[in-house]
């Protein structure tokens, strides 16, 4: 049974899913890597995965600022696991294919998270947001 309520809402974002599901692919790649890599594999999951629950936790303060605060913390770290999957490729720690997967979901969480933001500093502008649990 699926369990709903309203401070979970983030669960249907696509940004959010796909976020999710890098997540997954990033740990299957790199939890694989040689143990004198663990480190730098670890870290790399962990601004991976960083990503969603960024997107999750802002979605839950219920401010737009505080909620864009926390999409740009994931930017972040969007930016931080791209350099990291992408000195695994160029030191051949990875294969090409493995890349490839990653890149291609990827692009995709980055430009989502962009448009998301834009979206919202819209609505910001527009002072269009509703930022309470009440309804009317």
């Amino acid at each position: 049974m699926e369990k709903k309520n309203i401070n979970r809402g983030y669960k249907k974002l696509r940004v959010w899913n796909d976020a999710v599901q890098l997540y997954v692919i990033a740990s299957r790649i790199l939890s694989s890597l040689p143990f004198e890599l663990k480190r730098v594999g670890s870290n790399a999951i962990d601004s991976c995965h960083s990503i969603s629950r960024n997107i999750a936790e802002g979605y839950c303060r219920r401010s737009i600022r505080e909620y864009l605060n926390y999409l740009n913390f994931a930017l972040g770290s969007c930016g931080e696991f791209y350099s990291s999957y992408v000195s695994f490729r160029r030191a051949e720690q990875i294969s090409e294919t493995d890349y490839e997967q990653l890149d291609e979901l990827h692009y995709r969480v980055e430009n989502e998270l962009i448009q998301l933001v834009r979206t919202l500093q819209k609505k910001q502008g527009d002072d269009d947001w509703e930022g309470t649990f009440l309804r009317e």
